[in-house]
């Protein structure tokens, strides 16, 4: 089943993605709104990041393989989102080793 997501987003001036919102019943999301970063000049965070809500979606999906609804289909979708994870956590490690992480460079 899906559920109708409502999502406003944020663009700078310059075009690059800003916070924003997302909503569905039961769900509310505000959106980190900057960069974020790592290291000393990190900023604190202001709202969700992506991987948070994959890491939720994993947690809960955990959930229901330790049950009686444990299913093949489940197991694929688990391993999908931690695939995702994992290109995420790629993506920012590259741009640690290239000194643009926590800007909007790419």
């Amino acid at each position: 089943m899906r559920q109708e997501l409502t999502t406003i987003h944020g663009t700078a001036e310059d075009g690059s993605p800003t916070g924003g919102q997302t909503s569905a019943v039961g769900l509310r999301i505000d959106w980190q709104n900057g960069a974020f970063g790592k290291g000393l000049g990190q900023n604190e965070p202001n709202g969700c990041l992506v991987e948070t809500v994959i890491l939720a979606a994993i947690e809960r999906l955990e959930y229901y393989q330790a049950s009686r609804f444990s299913c093949r289909e489940n197991e694929l979708a688990l391993t999908k989102l931690q695939e995702a994870i994992h290109w995420l956590h790629h993506r920012s490690e590259e741009r640690v080793s290239r000194h643009v992480e926590g800007t909007h460079f790419t």
